[in-house]
């Protein structure tokens, strides 16, 4: 009896922290959108960088909480990999319910770049993965006790914000607010710092929930962290959209994922002797899954450049783009329900 109604409040704090973690995250998302207006940084690199930075940082604070908090690096995996499928699931829903506005909206072509970049670091994790010998991942420098693949996704996170800081700025909006730089800077930071104690509330009751309800790890990891710490995401996609900002929400949703890619390598750093990029549950679904995903991303972006050059009939791709937006879902249902990699 004391059990169930346990569970029942651990329930209950898991989703009150997962809605301050909304908050905090729209609020930081508010002032990084007023930073964009107040000065002259790239569109692209506004949307790409600092706002997927901002709304990925619950990903990073919670993935570092899994090692130091709770001792669980398995949930690392689920977080960052069960979140980039959950984030180009935002793509895709709101390509499908959206898409006749979506077709006529302008992407910067830096978004592809950045996918293409993810990818490679989709390979990287891969075979960081899954190429080991003797419980060992493949290609770790025992010396400084580092995986190779978290230097190179460091090194193509760092080509993928050259992609996007050489987009030109784009946005005409006028700025409103009374508030100067340093006000919003300094509100930011307030913001953020809540946005962090949630994200580590958020991690020690996953974990919690995954001992009491007794879940893979990894699956834990994707369904609690990664729905969780993408929330923030998908709240400031689903505003973008409504102000028929494709451009930005493209932005949030692929740089999101290439920073997500990142957490992977400072966590592997951090961590030493502790092995980061585990396989086991559903790992090797969401790699799949996430891989498929982002080349459907990427072909819709590609073929949305082409129609947006060639002036060509919106109609003619409408049903494509559905046709993706409806695959990159049913993406993410797959990997959570079918075992490949455990």
């Amino acid at each position: 009896m004391f059990d169930a109604f346990a569970n029942e409040w651990i329930v209950v704090m898991y989703l009150v922290a997962a809605a301050a973690l909304v908050f905090f995250s729209i609020k930081c998302a508010n002032y990084v959108d007023l930073l964009d207006k107040k000065t002259n940084m790239s569109g692209a690199f506004i949307g790409g960088v600092i706002l997927a930075a901002v709304t990925s940082l619950p990903e990073f604070v919670t993935s570092l909480s899994a090692i130091y908090a709770v001792n669980n690096p398995s949930l690392i995996v689920g977080n960052v990999l069960g979140s980039n499928v959950f984030n180009l699931c935002i793509f895709g829903g709101l390509t499908l319910i959206t898409v006749k506005a979506f077709s006529k909206a302008k992407v910067g072509k830096s978004h592809r770049a950045t996918i293409l970049c993810s990818l490679v670091a989709y390979g990287l994790t891969a075979a960081t993965m899954y190429l080991g010998q003797n419980g060992k991942n493949f290609a770790r420098i025992s010396d400084i006790e580092i995986n190779l693949a978290s230097i190179l996704i460091l090194v193509v996170y760092g080509i993928s914000i050259r992609f996007l800081s050489g987009d030109d700025n784009e946005n005409d909006e006028e700025d409103t607010s009374p508030l100067t730089v340093k006000q919003v800077v300094a509100r930011f930071v307030g913001m953020a710092c809540g946005l962090v104690l949630m994200s580590v509330l958020v991690t020690m009751l996953t974990d919690q929930l995954q001992v009491r309800f007794q879940l893979d790890a990894s699956l834990a990891g994707a369904i609690f962290l990664g729905v969780a710490t993408s929330l923030p995401e998908l709240s400031s996609s689903i505003a973008l959209v409504r102000l028929k900002n494709y451009n930005a929400m493209v932005g949030n949703v692929v740089g999101s994922n290439m920073f997500n890619f990142t957490i992977f390598a400072v966590a592997d750093i951090l961590a030493g002797s502790t092995v980061v990029y585990t396989s086991q549950g559903q790992t090797g679904a969401m790699v799949l899954f996430g891989t498929v995903s982002s080349l459907l991303v990427l072909g819709t972006l590609l073929l949305h450049g082409r129609e947006v050059k060639n002036a060509l009939q919106p109609k003619n791709y409408r049903v494509v783009y559905a046709v993706s937006g409806a695959l990159v879902l049913a993406a993410y249902v797959t990997s959570l329900v079918v075992p490949i990699g455990g």
